[in-house]
This record gives structure tokens, C-alpha cells and sequence, in this order.
């Protein structure tokens, strides 16, 4: 009987393994909007849905850090779904107080950008599987407003 329980354990094991799973990609952050008090930055998220049927959304959690420092991080509850056998893209905004710019203007130098990371922890509710999440990340540089685009 041991045997038996030890094949399909296995047998479960292997098919899990190999079950297509959701790609996610970030490709781009930038400045969407500026005003007196802050800025806000988009992260834009790219996720193919390798299923014929559309996945619910859980949440997406995310953290934009500087010089090692956390900027901003929150969450999305429920942004929607991801369309079948689709690429669906999401825009992340990310609200960042200028007081919060001007504490880390070491980073920022002559050029007036700031070396970023930002990570994104997509979570998706898969059939079988359950709540699954889609660990993201990317680095950059983030050219920032001047005080002319302010005002």
C-alpha cells in the first residue's frame, strides 16, 4: 500500500512541475504625472496568460527602493483578471512625496535621475494550484522632473 501512495505522490509531483504556469515581465517605470507635492511613477506590467480561460487577480504588491532605500510600497487588491491566451498590461502608480526626492539627492547627482529597483509580487488565483505569485523585478535609472516641469 506504501508503494501505491509513493506512485501517486510522485505522479502528482511531476505533473505540478510541468503545468504551465503565467509569465510576467516588467517593462517600463517612468514619470506619468508631477505636481507641487509629488510625483507619480508607473510601473508598467506585462503578464501572458498561457490558459484558455481567463485567471482572477488576487492582488499586486510592490516596492520601489533607492540607494537602499524603500521609496514606496503598497498593494493593488483586486485589479481584475488576466485575458485568455493573452498578454495583459497593467499599470502599477507609484505616489512619491518630493520631501522623500529631496532626502535621497545624494543618489541623484548632476544628472538628476535616481538608480531604481522595483519589485512586483503578482498573485494569481490558478485552477488546482491555488494562490500563486508571480515574483517580478526590475533595475533602472529614472530620469526626474525638474522644477520647470512643475511648473
Amino acid at each position: 500500500m506504501a508503494h501505491l501512495v509513493d506512485k501517486a505522490k510522485e505522479f502528482v509531483v511531476d505533473n505540478i512541475v510541468h503545468v504551465k504556469k503565467p509569465e510576467a515581465d516588467l517593462t517600463d517605470v517612468s514619470v506619468k504625472h508631477v505636481s507641487r507635492d509629488s510625483a507619480t511613477f508607473h510601473g508598467q506590467l506585462e503578464v501572458y496568460n498561457p490558459y484558455g480561460h481567463s485567471i482572477p487577480i488576487c492582488e499586486i504588491s510592490y516596492s520601489l527602493k533607492s540607494a537602499g532605500r524603500e521609496i514606496v510600497s503598497g498593494t493593488l487588491p483586486d485589479p481584475g483578471s488576466l485575458r485568455a491566451e493573452e498578454k495583459t498590461t497593467m499599470e502599477i502608480p507609484l505616489k512619491v512625496p518630493y520631501d522623500f526626492l529631496v532626502s535621497i539627492m545624494k543618489d541623484l547627482g548632476r544628472d538628476w535621475d535616481i538608480d531604481y529597483e522595483l519589485r512586483v509580487g503578482l498573485t494569481v488565483d490558478l485552477p488546482i494550484i491555488g494562490n500563486f505569485t508571480l515574483p517580478v523585478s526590475k533595475k533602472g535609472e529614472l530620469k526626474l522632473p525638474t522644477l520647470s516641469d512643475i511648473f
